[in-house]
C-alpha cells in the first residue's frame, strides 16, 4: 500500500476527545495490550498528530504520528500497527517467518506467497482467513511487514504451502516507514530454533525457500539457484547470531560493562541531545517542535550501530527528559499551541554544550546537505512527421537530441544533398523532404529557399519539446514536454485575506514541507501543505498574506534557481504597500 509515495491531505494535532477515542479503539483492536501499554502507545499529553493522506492507488488512510513516527494507521475503519509499534510490541500479532531475500520484494509492493514461508519446529501460528499478521525474517523476531492472511493456517497446510499467503499492507523501508525516523529493526531473539538444514528437502515438512508463483507477487528468477543461496544466507545468519544478540535495543550488553541497560540509554539520550544542539539546531530553527527535534535531529545524531529508544531510558517520555534539561537551564520549552510543546530557546553557552565533544561520527547521510539547483537542459524529440529528415543520421521517431545536435544534422543533410545555394551560401534550397517537414501546406507549392537561421528555427519549432534534469550526484532524467516553472500565485480567501500559493517545487528537487517550515519562521505566518488541484502526486504550499518577496529571496538568492524557471515574482507587494 505504501510502496509508492502518498499524498498528504492534512496534518493536525489530535483533539482530547479523539485521543480518548483512539485509546478505546486500540484497546478493542488489540486486546492483548494492557492498560499501561495502551497509555504508553497513545500518550496522554505528548504531541500526537492525525495525518490524512491518499495512497498511490487512491485509498484514503488516516495515520497517527507520535514522537515523529507513525504508530498506527486506519483504513476503512480498521486499525493497523506500523512496524515502529510492532518493534516495541513484537508479540502484538501472530508472526510468520520468511527469508531475508524476500524483504526486497515485499517493499516493492509484492504479496507474500506461501512457498516463501519458513515453518518453525513448533509449527505455524494458528490464524483464520482475514486475520492481521506480522511477518519477520529468519533469526530476528522484529516484524518487517504486516499483512492480512489470505487463508487459514489449516488451509495453508492443506494446500501444501502453495499460493498467496498474505496481502501485505505495510513494510519496513516503504514510504510510511520513511515518514518516521527511518530506524532499523531491533534485534529480537526468536521464540523457537531455526529450522534444520534444508539441503535434502525430500519428505521434509519445512517450506521450500524457492520462491515460486505469480510474478506480480513474489516470483524470483533462477529458482533452482536460489535454494543454495538461501541456505548460504541461513548459515551465514546462524554464524553471526552471537554477535547480533550482543546488541539489545541498540545498547551494548557486554557483561563487563558495569552500567545497566537503562543507564546506558540515559547516557545515549543525553549524548544525542547535546550533539543535536551543538551540531544541528540553529537559532533560526527556533521555535522548534519537540517532536521535530527528536525525529529530525536527535535520532540522526545516534551513533551507527546504536538505537535511541526513550522508553528504555529512566525518563520513559520525551517531555519528561526535556523538563529535566529545562531545569538544568540548557533549553526553554513552552506550549505554544494547545497540547503541542516547542523548544523556544537554547543556551548555547551552557557548559554542557560547550564542553561536549563528538566522539562518534554521525551516521552517514544524516546531515542535511545544502540544496543545489538541478541542471536543466532543453532537448528535442523527433516526431513521426520528421523521421525522413533524421533517419539518414541514424535517428528515428522518439529520438531525443540536443539543440547543437539538431543543428549539425540539418547542416550535414543540406551539404550532403547539395542544397546550399551556389550563388548565396546563406540560403538553403528546400528539397521535398524539407518541404514536408518544415513548411506549412500553403507554402509547399512554391520553390523556396530559406536562410540558415530561419531553416534551423523552423526545424526546432517542428520538433517536440523535451528536457533533461540532472540533480547533483544523480543520473540525468529525461522527460518529454516542457518543464513546468515554479508557479507563485495570490488567492483571496473567504475571509477576504490574501494567501500566497506556490506549486511545482518537487520538479526542482525541493521538499514542500521544508519550504513551508522555512517560510513559516521567516514570514511569521501560518503555512499549510495540501495536494495541488488538478495535479497528480503534487503538493502546493500556502502561506498567509502576500509573501512573494520572501519566497523570491529564498528561491533566487539562497537556492540559486534561475529566474526563468519561476513565474509570479512580479506579484510581490510594492514598497510601502500593505500586504
Amino acid at each position: 500500500m505504501f510502496a509508492k509515495a502518498f499524498r498528504v491531505k492534512s496534518n493536525t494535532a489530535i483533539k482530547g476527545s479523539d485521543r480518548r477515542k483512539l485509546r478505546a479503539d486500540v484497546t478493542a483492536a488489540f486486546p492483548t495490550l494492557g492498560t499501561d501499554q495502551v497509555s504508553e502507545l497513545v500518550p496522554g499529553k505528548e504531541e500526537l498528530n492525525i495525518v490524512k493522506l491518499y495512497a498511490h492507488r487512491g485509498d484514503a488512510v488516516i495515520v497517527y504520528v507520535s514522537g515523529g513516527n507513525p504508530i498506527l494507521f486506519e483504513l476503512e475503519k480498521n486499525l493497523y500497527p506500523t512496524v515502529y509499534t510492532l518493534w516495541s510490541y513484537p508479540d502484538l500479532l501472530p508472526t510468520f517467518t520468511t527469508w531475508p531475500l524476500v524483504l526486497e520484494k515485499l517493499v516493492g509492493g509484492a504479496d507474500l506467497m506461501l512457498p516463501g514461508l519458513v515453518v518453525p519446529p513448533a509449527g505455524l501460528p494458528q490464524v483464520q482467513k482475514g486475520d492481521l499478521c506480522a511477518i519477520a525474517l529468519v533469526g530476528n523476531r522484529a516484524p518487517v511487514a504486516i499483512g492480512v492472511a489470505a487463508m487459514s493456517t489449516s488451509e495453508m497446510l492443506t494446500s501444501g504451502l502453495k499460493g498467496r499467503g498474505f496481502s501485505v499492507l505495510h513494510t519496513y523501508q516503504d514510504h510510511l516507514w520513511r515518514s518516521g525516523d527511518k530506524s532499523s529493526p531491533p534485534s529480537v531473539a526468536p521464540l523457537a530454533l531455526d529450522p534444520p538444514d534444508l539441503g535434502d528437502k525430500k519428505g521434509s515438512s519445512y517450506a521450500d525457500p524457492a520462491l515460486q508463483g505469480d510474478m506480480r507477487h513474489l516470483a524470483l528468477e533462477g529458482v533452482e539457484e536460489e535454494n543454495g543461496e538461501v541456505q548460504q544466507m541461513h548459515e551465514k545468519k546462524t554464524s553471526s547470531e552471537a554477535s547480533e544478540d550482543s546488541s539489545i535495543g541498540g545498547l551494548n550488553s557486554d557483561p563487563t560493562d558495569s552500567k545497566t541497560l537503562q543507564e546506558q540509554m540515559d547516557e545515549l539520550l543525553q549524548r544525542c541531545f547535546l550533539h543535536a544542539l551543538k551540531c544541528r539546531v540553529k537559532k533560526a530553527d527556533l521555535p522548534l517542535l519537540t517532536s521535530t527535534f527528536l525525529g529530525s535531529h536527535m535520532f540522526s545524531c545516534c551513533p551507527e550501530g546504536r538505537q535511541l529508544d526513550i522508553k528504555k531510558s529512566s525518563y520513559k517520555k520525551l517531555s519528561k527528559f526535556l523538563q529535566q534539561m529545562q531545569q538544568e537551564q540548557i533549553i526553554q520549552v513552552k506550549e505554544l499551541s494547545k497540547g503541542v510543546e516547542s523548544i523556544v530557546a537554547v543556551d548555547w553557552k551552557h557548559p554542557r554544550i560547550t564542553s561536549f565533544v563528538t566522539l562518534e561520527p554521525v551516521q552517514e547521510g544524516s546531515r542535511e546537505q545544502p540544496y543545489h539547483p538541478p541542471d536543466i537542459k532543453p532537448l528535442y524529440c523527433v516526431p513521426a512527421s520528421m523521421t525522413l529528415l533524421f533517419q539518414e543520421s541514424g535517428h528515428r521517431k522518439g529520438s531525443v537530441l540536443e539543440g547543437g545536435e539538431v543543428r549539425t544534422i540539418i547542416i550535414n543533410y543540406a551539404k550532403k544533398n547539395d542544397l546550399v545555394d551556389a550563388d548565396n551560401k546563406n540560403l538553403v534550397k528546400l528539397d521535398p523532404i524539407l518541404c514536408d517537414c518544415i513548411l506549412e501546406k500553403s507554402e509547399q507549392h512554391t520553390d523556396m529557399k530559406l536562410p540558415w537561421d530561419s531553416l534551423l528555427t523552423r526545424c526546432l519549432e517542428k520538433l517536440q519539446p523535451a528536457y533533461q534534469v540532472t540533480f547533483p550526484g544523480q543520473e540525468p532524467i529525461v522527460k518529454k514536454g516542457k518543464i513546468c516553472p515554479i508557479d507563485i500565485t495570490l488567492a483571496q480567501r473567504a475571509s477576504n485575506k490574501k494567501v500566497t500559493v506556490v506549486r511545482n517545487l518537487e520538479a526542482y528537487g525541493l521538499d514542500p514541507w521544508t519550504v513551508a517550515a522555512i517560510l513559516q519562521q521567516r514570514c511569521q505566518a501560518s503555512t499549510t501543505v495540501t495536494p495541488a488541484p488538478g495535479a497528480k502526486d503534487s503538493l502546493q504550499v500556502q502561506i498567509q498574506g502576500n509573501q512573494v518577496h520572501h519566497l523570491g529571496r529564498l528561491l533566487l538568492e539562497e537556492y540559486h534557481l534561475p529566474r526563468k524557471h519561476i513565474q509570479g515574482l512580479e506579484k510581490a507587494p510594492k514598497p510601502g504597500k500593505k500586504k
